[in-house]
């Protein structure tokens, strides 16, 4: 078992999602930094769907009632290890060893902001609809981690053996983050001729109430729309720029809804959803399109 001691601003369980059942209003859900927990999963060993844990902006603490396998991945994190009042500080993307009863503990991310604990074993949480995956929209899955929680570890004598010394470092500086690549959106003729060159001509803000749902954005000029009026609901994906009538963007992650009903002018390449995931409040961000549209 983990015993959650400490579980920062916003901690979940999280696997790779419950896909396929939009139809349903149920939406994916998963890591919003999938690759980061396949990558957290691969190097202790894990199928790279097992469930791990999602961490907002760190700050967490976690004891161990038996020895585990333990990986961090994701928006880099200052690490330690106590146990008996010795502590020892592992690096990030590489496997390392929580003695029984040893304490994990995350500080704050240095930049970005998901970080991914991966127990060798995966977490043996209840599955709902065939994932572990904790959905702050629908409410499916455990609540948030709170103190005194504890999780279940699957059993790891099954797995292959640790093969992986460590993995190449990621790059998490504000440069590889300030880019989001998008492609026309299905609705971009709701806008104004030029209104996806005016997206990515200026930058914008990330806005404190972005979470799960969608990265809202802030601090440029509103997108002028041609046609008025409502647009009835219609299915969108993970990535989806969707423009409500502030004019103002709000970038989809994993746990937005299967339907919406305001306009995407654009939508997120799929080496981009990654980045989106780990863009926190205040960071800056510019939109590049990849086919511009003829003039």
């Amino acid at each position: 078992m983990i015993e959650v001691i400490a579980a920062g601003p916003y901690a979940t369980v999280q696997d790779l999602g419950r896909p396929g059942h939009a139809h349903l209003g149920v939406p994916c859900s998963g890591a919003a930094d999938a690759p980061s927990l396949r990558l957290a999963n691969r190097l202790v060993g894990n199928p790279e769907g097992a469930a791990g844990i999602e961490l907002t902006f760190g700050g967490a603490r976690l004891r161990f009632t038996a020895g585990a396998w333990v990986s961090v991945a994701g928006a880099d994190c200052p690490l330690e290890v106590v146990v008996d009042g010795t502590t020892v500080r592992p690096a990030m993307l590489a496997p390392f060893w929580v003695p029984p009863l040893g304490e994990l503990r995350v500080a704050f991310p240095r930049a970005g902001l998901r970080t991914y604990v991966a127990v060798r074993g995966g977490l043996d949480t209840p599955m709902v609809l065939g994932s572990r995956s904790t959905d702050s929209l629908s409410g499916l899955g455990l609540a948030p981690l709170g103190v005194g929680d504890r999780l279940p570890v699957g059993p790891a004598g099954h797995l292959p053996a640790l093969t992986v010394d460590a993995a190449p470092p990621v790059s998490s500086s504000a440069a590889s983050r300030e880019v989001l690549r998008v492609v026309a959106g299905p609705r971009d003729d709701w806008f104004a001729p030029g209104a996806l060159r005016a997206l990515c001509a200026q930058p914008y803000v990330v806005s404190q109430d972005s979470n799960r749902v969608g990265v809202r954005l802030g601090g440029g000029a509103p997108l002028p729309r041609a046609r008025h009026g409502e647009l009835p609901s219609e299915g969108v994906v993970t990535g989806a720029v969707q423009v409500p009538p502030d004019g103002l963007p709000i970038v989809f992650l994993t746990d937005h809804p299967p339907t919406g009903g305001y306009p995407v002018i654009a939508v997120l390449t799929s080496a981009c959803l990654p980045v989106a995931a780990q863009l926190r409040p205040g960071d800056r961000v510019r939109f590049l399109l990849e086919r511009l549209p003829p003039l």
